[in-house]
Order: C-alpha cells, then structure tokens, then sequence
C-alpha cells in the first residue's frame, strides 16, 4: 500500500497544485498595464502584497497559504503564462506553466505543471475562475524513463475512456511497480495509491465517467530502477463535447 501523504514526506508533493488551483480563486488586476504580466510577475517575485491586495479577505489566506507550500517544496520555482484566444468574447485564458526543481536525499526530482486558466473579468478583477488541462508530473529519472501519458482532456458523461501509460522500453527481469488512482479534491490526502507489478510495460485501465458535470482528478506512481515519477491529470466532464 502507497501512502500518498508520505509523498510529502521524501519531497513529491502531488497534491500542492490542486490546492492551489482548483478552489476557484479570483486574481485582480492591479493595475491596467498587464494584467497576464502582473500576475506572472507576483508569483515569479513571491509577492505576497499583491495577494494581500488582489484577493478577499478568505481567499487571500487561502491563496497564500497554498503559495506559501509550494515554495516549501520548490523553492526555486518559477510560473509561466501566456495569453490564449478564447472562443467566448466575454472569457480570457492563459496557459499557464510551473517548473521547479528540488534535490531530496541525493536525489533530484524535476516538477513540471501545465495547465489553462480561463476567467472572466468584472469590476476588474477575475470572477468565475476555471482550470482545464491541467497536468502534473515529478520525476527523478533524468528523463531516462520512456514513458507516454494518453489521458484526455475531456470526456462526455457517463461514457467509457482509456487511460493508458506506456513505458515503451520495460524492463523484462526487474519488477516496476505503478498504480493510479481517480479521487475528488477534497479527499486527496486521504486516499491510497496501490503499487502493484506492471507486467504488461505499463499501465492500461479502462473506466466510465461520472454521470454529472465537473472534474474527474487522476493520481498515479511508477517505481522504475531509473527513478520515481508520480503524476496528476485532470479530466472536465461534460454534457455535450
């Protein structure tokens, strides 16, 4: 049985970026020069001022607290947004990029989270904020590990998807051990991933979507001689694609 709160412990932390960015916060602009460029900038300078001043009372704690986490963990780690053209005139959305970097008992694992941030702005601060798209994986492979993520995006309700993970070069006399896990947001810490041997060279799971609307979360480890790499991915469930 894997824990995922001892994923804390050895430095993976999985869980940070659902803290962060699924409670639908609302970011404000501070200013009219670049609202994309401010909020790029508060997060790349740890400008906790700018939270302080851009949330309410309630979320700004939140917000900061969940900042406050992910620098405990990465501290050198540095945001990248870029605007994107949303197909709904009243709607902005950016893409959003997190890298960072962290050496944990000798070992150094490499965080890479993307992710799209669609919002609408009123009275000049951002309402209604959504995440789509959103993965994240931290290895400690080098990149020596031949491995493809084929999760989507999103699926309609109630239907059956695939989610396969491929590890294209496995080994065929050592044991590589994986599990994955669907959970909700506010369960995560409580849950469990079961490592088990992957002997088909990966790992190929079939499942239904949820009858209603929303995000289905998906967590998952591979144990691999080369190294550790753990993963979350997001899935919207919809009525209608």
């Amino acid at each position: 049985m894997f824990n995922l709160n001892s994923l804390r412990n050895i430095g993976i932390p999985i869980y940070l970026f659902i803290y962060l960015i699924f409670p639908h916060s609302a970011i404000t602009q501070t200013t009219k020069v670049d609202l994309r460029r401010n909020i790029e900038n508060a997060f790349n300078s740890r400008n906790f001022k700018f939270f302080n001043q851009s949330f309410g009372n309630d979320e700004s704690l939140k917000i900061t607290k969940q900042f406050s986490n992910i620098l405990k963990e990465f501290p050198d780690s540095k945001w990248k947004i870029k605007k994107l053209k949303s197909n709904n005139p009243n709607e902005e959305m950016y893409e959003i990029k997190v890298l960072g970097k962290k050496l944990v008992q000798g070992e150094i694992y490499i965080l890479e989270s993307k992710f799209n941030y669609s919002f609408s702005l009123v009275n000049e601060k951002i309402n209604q904020g959504t995440i789509q798209k959103l993965f994240t994986i931290i290895r400690s492979d080098d990149n020596k590990i031949d491995i493809k993520f084929r999760i989507p995006d999103k699926v309609l309700t109630g239907t059956k998807y695939d989610i396969d993970i491929i590890l294209n070069k496995p080994l065929e006399e050592v044991i590589i051990a994986g599990g994955i896990k669907a959970h909700q947001v506010e369960s995560f810490l409580e849950q469990e991933i079961d490592l088990e041997p992957l002997v088909s060279g990966g790992i190929f799971k079939m499942t239904r979507a949820p009858s209603k609307p929303g995000i289905q979360i998906w967590s998952g480890i591979i144990a691999h001689p080369k190294g550790i790499i753990t993963f979350t991915k997001s899935i919207e469930i919809v009525e209608k694609i």
